[in-house]
């Protein structure tokens, strides 16, 4: 049985007072129907007071200090004889002199707030880890918002500048129908230590007009509805301060105002004026806001737009001009010099940052030969990741590639490119480090009294000493912040972390918060091929991206779950970036698929994510395996390995990833994360997503939609039926729009229900452009 509503009197309503630390930013645009755009933040008045860090209680006035009223039901209760008052240093004393109980007391509850609050997003551990977002990215924020009784509530996500000013608003609209769960985006526009709140409000025009429009139709109180409309727009267009209506929407009110309190009209005219779309319009602009109430402010830190999009290309610089010298017949190192040469072929394909495996000395004691063996031979140059000779550590150049005045030539040409450069970081050292004999206590000994090598079981990696953080934490620390900045000083703005999960994580936020602290543009990529708990974590205490495990999800079924979930509520801590190879890994679908197999996981890795990555040799399809195991054969990582990149020509593969980059920076869509749609398809090979972002949060100011289907199967065609959502996209559903493919460079005629037929030898997938009508190009 629904309990009856009590009765309001509005002409006695008047806003109640905020309190000292609420805001007085009003609401924003309208709720619109389900699944339409959430409307973009507005600007806050300048007088808006400051954010709160807790959730008030905003009483209405009759509230404020009133005692609770007596129940004439209640059970008498027996009267007690006073006693006589005890001085408070006395009853200060007994306290003390209480015995304390075992355990510490409860923490006292938060307020749950007049108008409650609850399940904040983007928000983990009550704002423990701050949210990510770059500047320009449009950030959901959502909340579940609700009140007692069936009056209309309100919401509005309110960013808040790192200075704690209010920077914008956002009106937050209903998302999932029947469940309460509210959404805005807010759009920060610079770097920093960012905050958000939600202010969760009475409505009581939306209380209003939908009592009227029910009341007014049936012929129920209706000069009384009118009345309350009249009143409830009357208080609206005369507030003043922070709150007050532009001089125009005041108008508009007050002009509805006369309209209701015409006698002489009928009542659904009379009713009209009040529900008019001016009217909506201009209250949705600045909404009529009782029993404000404020959630708690949570953490957002704004990275810059490299944080979350771009395109990287690993190389290993001594292969770039690696030869054999023709009268030794001995191997003779590429150079920075000579791997600097390389760099227009790298830009010509549209990369971003080109990231460098180890460039330090490499040691010799147990020194690895070709393809992992045991035994070195004279030539072989040694794993980069066995860190450390005489010629120096973490620090130093190997003297082999050249001197930090060539390293500081490639970073300047790279720049002249276009292209940062991002240093891979592998804190272990190489049996050779002068950190060995510096500081063995960084080390773990055992009980023989040999320092302990790195192992992977079965894997073993003798020329490899892994560093023990327990032994001296703040010595290493130290040391490794110091080198950091040594070649941060040499213009690397980029770090690739080679196994950051085999280190604690209270080491790398700290160091994490360090650099940025100072150099807020360099960024940090995890290489942590874990557990999903860890990855998660590293990207919460600082990590800017990870590699994540694209590089095995194959099937139509892994594929439509991960793109789901890396760009779902995950996405606010961990960015994707996607491999298809590494120089570590080398996965069975490469090894089989031949060069459409390459050319499936370059369109999946460069669309499915806005930062992916490619390991030098991809443009040459090298897809042999070492028997047994997951990566190439002849490991580069273990000798030169020269390539002829005018092979790179002929396979196409080169040409398709400079395509696919060009496309990502024409599209805005693609260059967003938390955007994505996973499509039904008729076929278990067919793959089909989408990114969208609309015209309100767009850089260009337009709509931009981007529909990728993918066939899986690297030998065979396949067709089947696409099923799309049109209206999700803001386009007219049932009705064909037009489709450009921005890969093969046609246009189709696309509806809700596409068919599809993919070729490998011809196409491996449509890169789709929806057209919006009536947006300008």
């Amino acid at each position: 049985m629904t309990s009856p509503r009590p009765r309001r009197t509005l002409a006695a309503d008047a806003t109640p007072p905020r309190t000292a630390t609420s805001a007085a930013a009003p609401g924003g645009a309208p709720a619109g129907p389900t699944g339409a755009p959430v409307p973009a933040p507005r600007a806050l008045p300048s007088s808006s007071s400051p954010a709160t860090e807790a959730i008030p209680i905003v009483r209405a006035p009759q509230d404020v200090g009133a005692a609770p009223a007596a129940d004439p039901s209640a059970t008498p209760q027996r009267r007690r004889r006073p006693r006589p008052s005890t001085p408070r240093r006395s009853v200060a004393r007994k306290v003390a002199a209480r015995p304390r109980r075992r355990g510490a007391a409860p923490a006292r509850a938060l307020p749950v707030g007049r108008i409650p609050i609850i399940d904040v997003d983007p928000v983990t551990e009550e704002g423990r880890f701050p949210a990510k977002a770059v500047v320009g990215e449009a950030v959901p924020v959502r909340a579940t918002v609700f009140r007692e009784g069936h009056d209309a509530v309100g919401a509005t996500a309110v960013l808040v500048r790192p200075d704690g000013t209010d920077h914008s608003w956002a009106r937050m609209v209903d998302v999932a129908p029947g469940l309460d769960r509210l959404e805005a985006r807010l759009v920060p526009d610079a770097e920093g230590d960012w905050s958000f709140r939600v202010e969760a409000w009475s409505d009581p025009y939306g209380t209003w007009s939908h009592d009227a429009a029910i009341k007014v139709d049936a012929g129920v109180d209706v000069e009384l509805m009118l009345t309350e409309g009249a009143l409830l727009l009357h208080r609206a267009a005369e507030r003043r301060g922070a709150s007050a209506m532009p001089p125009t929407d005041a108008q508009v009110l007050r002009d509805a105002v006369t309209a209701l309190r015409d006698t002489h009209r009928p009542p659904q005219a009379r009713l009209a004026a009040g529900l008019s779309a001016p009217v909506q319009s201009a209250l949705a602009r600045t909404p009529l806001r009782d029993m404000v109430t404020l959630s708690r402010r949570y953490p957002l830190v704004v990275h810059r737009e490299l944080a979350l999009a771009g395109s990287w290309y690993e190389l290993f610089p001594r292969s770039h001009g690696a030869h054999r010298d023709p009268a030794t017949g001995e191997w003779r190192s590429g150079t920075l010099r000579t791997a600097a040469q390389e760099l227009p072929r790298i830009a010509s394909m549209g990369f971003d940052v080109v990231y460098l495996t180890p460039i330090h000395p490499i040691g010799r004691t147990h020194r690895k030969g070709r393809n992992n063996s045991l035994t070195a031979v004279p030539g072989d140059p040694g794993s980069p990741y066995a860190i450390g000779s005489a010629d120096g550590g973490h620090d130093a150049i190997e003297p082999s590639l050249g001197t930090f005045e060539d390293f500081d030539a490639f970073v300047a040409r790279a720049k002249e490119l276009g292209m940062e450069v991002a240093l891979d970081v592998a804190l272990q050292a190489s049996p050779d480090h002068p950190w060995v004999t510096e500081h063995p206590e960084w080390f773990t000994t055992r009980a023989d009294g040999t320092i302990a090598y790195a192992e992977n079981p079965p894997k073993k990696y003798q020329d490899i000493y892994p560093l023990n953080f327990d032994n001296d934490p703040e010595g290493i620390y130290a040391e490794v912040r110091r080198v950091l900045q040594v070649w941060i000083d040499h213009g690397v703005t980029a770090f690739r972390v080679d196994n950051p999960h085999t280190k604690p994580l209270s080491f790398w936020q700290r160091l994490l918060a360090d650099v940025r602290s100072e150099h807020p543009d360099v960024l940090f990529l995890s290489e942590a091929f874990t557990r999903p708990a860890m990855m998660l974590t590293l990207g919460k205490v600082g990590f800017h991206q990870s590699y994540t495990y694209f590089t095995w999800r194959n099937t139509k079924a892994e594929l439509e779950e991960y793109l789901a979930r890396v760009g779902g509520p995950e996405a606010a801590w961990m960015r994707p970036s996607f491999w298809p190879t590494t120089h570590d890994i080398l996965p069975p679908y490469l090894q089989h698929g031949g060069t459409t197999g390459f050319a499936v996981r370059a369109v999946l890795a460069a669309l499915g994510a806005p930062t992916w990555g490619v390991y030098s040799g991809y443009e040459l399809v090298e897809n042999v395996p070492r028997p047994g195991v997951e990566e190439q054969i002849d490991n580069e990582k273990y000798e030169f390995r020269p390539r002829d990149w005018a092979r790179a020509d002929d396979l196409g593969i080169a040409l398709l990833v400079g395509r696919l980059n060009e496309i990502r920076r024409e599209h805005p869509a693609l260059r967003r994360l938390r955007n994505v749609r996973v499509h039904a398809t008729s076929d278990d090979s067919l793959v089909a997503f989408s990114r969208h972002v609309d015209a309100a949060h767009s850089p260009t100011g337009r709509p931009d939609t981007v529909v990728v289907v993918v066939n899986l199967d690297p030998h065979q065609p396949r067709e089947g039926v696409v099923e799309l959502d049109l209206t999700a996209f803001g386009l007219p559903a049932g009705r064909a729009v037009v489709a450009h493919d921005v890969l093969a460079g046609e246009s189709y005629a696309w509806s809700d229900r596409v068919w599809v037929r993919l070729d490998p030898q011809v196409r491996v997938a449509h890169v789709v452009h929806l057209e919006h009508p009536g947006a300008s190009s």
